[in-house]
């Protein structure tokens, strides 16, 4: 192991608990409040294992340290795989075993890297402006590189789906975009489906014939539920995206100072945006601890918003990366089939019946499953090989 690579213990001071306590009994309520009275349940921060953290040095910017989940398979031959979570690194728990511990030998294996993203969780934030999509993919290829994984697949939906996007567009074969670090990300699979429709310009190899095909296609039932849902989103459910891409210091504020506003700001997003999930309350905790106590302040989570705001490259068509997608009925942005033709050479498509905007955490046997499918049945073909870590 490289010796800057070290455990991770998550210990929150007495005092920073005091504070929240006293916050909490302070707390000014208006007449009605949507909060229950029994919210009273413990953080089981304890259940995710093998935490480390390692210094991440990212162009133009401070060392930053970064905390992440590594969870090798558990047979030889595993699939390297970076999870790059949305809202906070939690989001790995239920998929973890899963991917590293499959219960048949047919199935395939992997050794799993999920890292807090910067100003996420338990990792650093950058000490100035302007670390965007760009960043965050840098800083996730580096981590996998560190780690011995010379070529590795990636998952990501929500931010995890703009960066690994990224990820693919500047660190995958065949990139229009390519640098001497390309070629590391062979594969990749998304459920956080936002794409440009088809047209002649935007599929350089096949454009033509693929848009054709979309002139004298028509939507499916569930393609046109998916587009009416995403068009209900920014309508009616994206108020809070315009803040934290304009205003990201304004929210922040309030964010950082009261533990209430944090906890309605967030459980909103919990229960709009999943397939009716029954949240427990310590999970509910949980996750607002993780933002509660991340290392850059609750706040940090809106700056990705603010700097990636007019972040377009990862619509762009990088025909070396190997492209899967998941659809889950309750996401909150879903396009069209042949919309997904305009990122990759699609490879896996699969629609489901139920999950929403957290499949990893609401449906992750299904999450896992496509991914199965997908990652290994491209090992299996020989289409794709990874060699092992250094």
């Amino acid at each position: 192991m490289d010796s800057d690579i070290k455990p991770f213990n998550i210990s929150i001071s007495d005092a920073k608990i005091t504070q929240l306590h006293h916050k909490l009994e302070h707390a000014t309520f208006p007449d009605e409040t949507p909060l229950s009275d029994d919210w009273a349940g413990g953080v089981a921060l304890s259940d995710i294992k093998r935490l480390y953290t390692t210094t991440i040095h990212v162009d133009g910017f401070d060392p930053l340290k970064i905390h992440f989940v590594h969870k090798k398979g558990s047979r030889l031959g595993a699939i390297p795989l970076l999870f790059c979570h949305g809202c906070d690194f939690i989001e790995v728990a239920k998929i973890l075993p899963l991917l590293a511990n499959p219960d048949s030998q047919d199935q395939p294996c992997f050794d799993d890297v999920a890292p807090s993203l910067p100003n996420f969780g338990f990792s650093s934030g950058p000490s100035k402006p302007g670390f965007a999509l760009e960043q965050y993919a840098e800083s996730c290829h580096k981590l996998m590189l560190k780690l011995g994984y010379s070529n590795y697949a990636t998952q990501g939906g929500d931010w995890g789906y703009g960066i690994t996007r990224f990820m693919d567009i500047r660190y995958g074969p065949a990139s229009s975009s390519a640098t001497k670090k390309s070629g590391a990300v062979l594969a990749s699979h998304i459920n956080h489906n936002l794409a440009v429709p088809p047209s002649i310009s935007t599929i350089p190899q096949h454009g033509s014939l693929v848009y054709l095909k979309y002139l004298f296609s028509t939507y499916s039932k569930r393609e046109k539920e998916g587009l009416a849902r995403t068009h209900r989103f920014w309508e009616e459910g994206a108020a809070y995206n315009g803040l934290h891409c304009h205003n990201p210091t304004t929210i922040g504020i309030a964010l950082r100072d009261s533990p209430v506003a944090l906890l309605s700001w967030i459980y909103e997003k919990l229960y709009d945006w999943t397939d009716s999930y029954p949240w427990t309350d310590d999970e509910i905790l949980t996750w607002i601890s993780i933002y509660q106590f991340a290392s850059a302040g609750p706040k940090a989570g809106c700056r990705i918003y603010y700097h990636s705001a007019t972040a377009k490259k990862v619509e762009e068509y990088n025909p070396g990366v190997k492209l899967g997608v998941s659809t889950f009925p309750k996401d909150l942005l879903m396009s069209p089939s042949y919309h997904y033709r305009t990122l990759g050479p699609l490879v896996f498509e699969n629609w489901h019946n139920k999950g929403g905007h957290f499949a990893a955490w609401e449906v992750p046997e299904l999450l896992v499953e496509d991914m199965r499918v997908m990652f290994g049945g491209l090992v299996k073909s020989g289409e794709i090989n990874f060699p092992g870590p250094k």
